[in-house]
């Protein structure tokens, strides 16, 4: 059964894009992400204009991180005074961000800007979470003693600290506020929620446990994205809303599946699945750019 889009001006399977949101919304749950990194390049793939795909599938972010916020908050495992500082980084960032996918955007750089960011930050925090979720995995199998929760280092010597109880941290409002904004940034070019970003800098910058980091992540990502979704349908007029409420309702659905199963697991092995998940996406990305392609030219056309 096809759906017709009518921002994409496309024609897609209903099933296809319940399923898509389903998946997203159960990684959503699993791993404490938003799931925009996975999203926005399988719409791309499925044929969805990149502008489109970035602005759109910000709502299914929201939505399956609503659905994964409320398991987790059950739970006891979100930090909402740590997930307030991190939003107000996040606003900034987010503000920031739309403006610069607008500058890109009419300088034709927009979709180049995109595929380069996924290889490039997929990667790199690809092979950070493998590395360390492997280091942890073994060091738990040998039974060798816990370092403390965090190491300290010239980041947490800057001015301006606040005591976060839930996460059990006297840190610098600084180091989140940072964080969030940098998210914020790439959230708006992107289309991504941010939690393949914040989930590693809150792990290891930051030094929050892993089961508190999940929940606090989906918080932060929530108001965010709800940022960016305004921006980009108001400025850019890239929202599609036939193809958001199509990913909404599987992603709500798949995001509780996802937050049952993230308490089932340690944090090491959540570390190490999301490593592979996202080192297998950058290699696809990065191997669509560098292959040489079915149709050697093309039409572009200005949104």
């Amino acid at each position: 059964m096809q759906i017709y889009l009518p921002i994409a001006e496309l024609s897609v399977n209903v099933f296809l894009l319940l399923g898509l949101g389903g998946l997203i919304g159960f990684l959503s749950g699993l791993f404490g992400v938003g799931g925009g990194f996975l999203m926005t390049p399988m719409l791309i793939f499925i044929g969805i204009p990149p502008a489109i795909a970035v602005a759109t599938q910000a709502n299914q972010v929201i939505a399956s991180s609503i659905s994964g916020v409320l398991a987790h908050f059950r739970r006891g495992n979100v930090d909402i005074k740590m997930g307030l500082v991190l939003l107000a980084g996040g606003f900034v960032g987010s503000t920031v961000g739309v403006a610069l996918f607008t500058l890109l955007r009419g300088l034709g750089q927009i979709d180049l800007v995109i595929s380069l960011s996924y290889v490039i930050l997929l990667s790199t925090i690809g092979v950070m979470l493998l590395f360390e979720g492997t280091r942890a995995l073994l060091r738990r199998r040998r039974n060798v003693q816990r370092r403390k929760l965090h190491q300290h280092h010239w980041a947490h010597g800057l001015p301006l600290k606040m005591r976060f109880r839930k996460s059990r941290l006297y840190i610098s409002a600084l180091l989140p506020l940072g964080c969030g904004f940098v998210v914020g940034v790439l959230s708006a070019i992107m289309g991504v929620g941010g939690g393949f970003i914040i989930v590693p800098l809150m792990i290891y910058l930051l030094g929050m446990p892993t089961t508190v980091v999940i929940g606090t992540s989906l918080f932060q990502i929530i108001f965010v994205s709800a940022n960016v979704t305004f921006l980009q349908a108001t400025q850019n007029q890239t929202v599609d809303i036939a193809l958001a409420l199509m990913l909404i309702a599987g992603g709500v659905v798949g995001a509780q599946y996802g937050g049952r199963y993230a308490s089932r697991l340690p944090g090491d092995s959540l570390r190490i699945l999301l490593g592979a998940l996202i080192m297998g996406l950058g290699i696809k990305l990065l191997y669509d750019l560098v292959s040489t392609p079915d149709d050697l030219y093309s039409l572009g056309a200005t949104l």
